[in-house]
């Protein structure tokens, strides 16, 4: 287990909700903590490497941004070709996520998933059809599960003590 001092858990606290919208986010924490910037970026960066903090991303709300139909698309792909084609997959411009999982045989043969974004389902069923052209022979099966509404994403939060 992982202990926090006072200054980490003040940063997480600080980002919880997300990191400020302007131009200098850690600057705008490290003011609110009352610690530097560089300290911020440090502190943050050490919380990374112990797994405290798995990742700092981007979580657009895609239906805000015009992509109504969102699909996890699944497949089925050769073991030995599955680093090769998931890094082809996750480069697609479409493509917002996309990672290897094992599978959960006999019922779920899928180990290679990537989400695929567009306006309509027909879109999303072109970019699939992509994606299974770029696959080829290497996938023995795939399917997709569309989104049907947005979930709430949130990232890490503490509890109070």
């Amino acid at each position: 287990m992982t202990v926090l001092d006072a200054s980490d858990r003040s940063i997480i606290r600080a980002t919880q909700a997300g990191l400020p919208l302007v131009a200098a986010p850690y600057a705008a924490v490290a003011a609110a903590v009352g610690l530097t910037e560089a300290e911020v970026i440090a502190r943050m960066t050490a919380m990374q490497d112990r797994g405290v903090i798995r990742r700092i991303a981007v979580a657009p709300n895609h239906y805000a941004l015009g992509m109504t139909a969102n699909g996890m698309s699944v497949w089925d792909v050769a073991d030995d070709r599955i680093s090769e084609l998931g890094a082809r997959i996750g480069a697609l411009p479409y493509v917002t996520h996309c990672y290897q999982r094992p599978r959960a045989l006999p019922d779920w043969p899928y180990n290679l998933f990537a989400m695929l974004h567009g306006e309509s389902r027909e879109e999303v069923e072109g970019k699939r059809a992509e994606v299974a052209s770029i696959l080829g022979p290497a996938c023995r099966g795939h399917d997709i599960l569309y989104s049907t509404r947005i979930l709430k994403k949130t990232g890490l939060r503490l509890r109070d003590e």
